[in-house]
């Protein structure tokens, strides 16, 4: 149990030998840490998330997270709360459908020119460009961590 009286968990590949015990312990103590990020009273993480943005994100302070996606995000929601345009569930669909303009657009039950429109609007108010993938990651980042 940690201070706060939280569980967390961390768990290692499994190995076959005495001589893969060091490296599963380091493996689960780094899931472990992931785990320790997440909200909740009881929470695991396995050695498979290690692969993953997932072993990144926890580690990030908090005033940097709160930077990156304020500086990404934030234009978007304004936007949104101003005219109502759904610019961010638009780039959650846009990216959850790596980025497919027919899948999005069928996904959003929009005309694909309209697709097109809202993520001209997303691109101008960010200043990024979401056919190259260092944006699409960014933004992709950008939502975990939000």
């Amino acid at each position: 149990l940690g201070e706060d009286g939280r569980v967390t968990l961390g768990v290692s590949a499994t190995v076959v030998s005495a001589e893969g015990l060091r490296g599963a312990l380091e493996e689960a103590r780094h899931a472990r840490r992931v785990a320790a990020a997440r909200p909740g009273a009881v929470c695991a993480a396995g050695h498979e998330e290690l692969a993953s943005h997932v072993l990144l994100l926890p580690f990030v302070p908090d005033d940097v997270r709160r930077a990156f996606t304020a500086r990404l995000l934030d234009p978007l929601r304004d936007y949104d709360a101003r005219h109502r345009a759904e610019l961010m569930t638009t780039l959650e669909a846009f990216l959850d459908s790596d980025g497919s303009w027919t899948r999005c657009a069928s996904r959003l039950h929009l005309h694909v020119n309209t697709l097109r429109y809202r993520v001209g609007r997303i691109e101008q108010l960010t200043g990024r460009d979401l056919s190259r993938l260092e944006d699409k990651l960014d933004f992709f980042l950008a939502l975990r961590m939000s």
